[in-house]
């Protein structure tokens, strides 16, 4: 076991361990696709900088690329954070600037989109960038969503969550700032206030109406199956807390599988045809 806690007020896991699980992981992965890497989309936060680092010490620099994909709500201080990390740890990597690619399919959309809509097409805009760069190069797609996003479907649906792994998709938010300490990612990156930048002032906690803290101690009382009153107890927030994110969890469900097929077959694909991916 990685992780370790009571009840939901202390996590720990065991940095050097679940490092040397990421990159068997993303070692065997890539060696059993054929592929010749990964691409990873860099985006000047601790979520895709912790994996470009796991991902450059499993595969070696020549087989890890990044592409860093910004457009005119594309934070400051993102963009400087992205040239840190880049010469910091030594990562290749490739700028494109998306913004007319945004503004052309804004204006070719049959509906003109909200502020949300836009934000998504941003998430697959770069989704479509990255896996042509990947096909081009025949590496992997590697996401850099972790639990927290993924439980409470924090992500666009083919959009950064259009992927081929997520190397941290298995660890809350907190964890991966402790592991990013470890990998030694300078600390302006890790305390900054996270955020997708899709658009003016958008904020992960602002969006998620809770800070990272409490709603990764929510998810873990989920996860052991507590009782919904001993959760309020242990992390000190209201009931009505726990139920909305409980409520996030399950209505986000879709966003976590592939799409429904109706039973019709002997054997379904994604239902009761599950033929392994990958071997070893």
């Amino acid at each position: 076991m990685v992780s370790q806690f009571t009840g939901v007020n202390k996590v720990s896991i065991d940095l050097e361990e679940v490092s040397i699980v990421i990159k068997d992981f993303v070692k065997t992965y890539v060696e059993n696709s054929g592929c010749k890497g990964i691409v990873i989309g860099l985006s000047g936060g601790v979520d895709s900088a912790v994996t470009a680092i796991l991902c450059k010490q499993s595969l070696g620099k020549q087989n890890v690329k990044c592409l860093f994909l910004p457009d005119e709500t594309t934070p400051e201080v993102d963009i400087k954070h992205h040239e840190l990390i880049v010469k910091e740890f030594d990562l290749h990597c490739e700028t494109k600037n998306i913004t007319s690619l945004v503004k052309e399919t804004t204006v070719h959309s049959v509906i003109q989109p909200d502020k949300c809509a836009l934000a998504n097409i941003k998430a697959r805009l770069r989704m479509v960038l990255l896996f042509e760069y990947a096909n081009m190069t025949k590496n992997l797609v590697c996401g850099t969503s972790n639990k927290s996003e993924i439980l409470v479907g924090y992500f666009t649906k083919y959009g950064d969550g259009g992927v081929d792994i997520m190397p941290i998709g298995d660890l809350y938010k907190t964890q991966v700032w402790e592991l990013a300490k470890y990998l030694k990612i300078p600390s302006e990156i890790i305390s900054k206030p996270p955020t997708a930048g899709l658009f003016k002032g958008q904020t992960d906690e602002g969006e998620l109406k809770i800070c990272y803290k409490d709603l990764d101690k929510i998810l873990m009382g989920l996860e052991k199956k507590m009782e919904m009153d001993d959760i309020v107890k242990d992390v000190g927030v209201k009931k009505s807390d726990v139920e909305r994110i409980k409520k996030m969890r399950m209505s986000s469900q879709h966003k976590r599988r592939t799409a429904l097929i109706p039973k019709i077959g002997i054997r379904t694909p994604g239902l009761d045809w599950r033929a392994p991916v990958q071997e070893g």
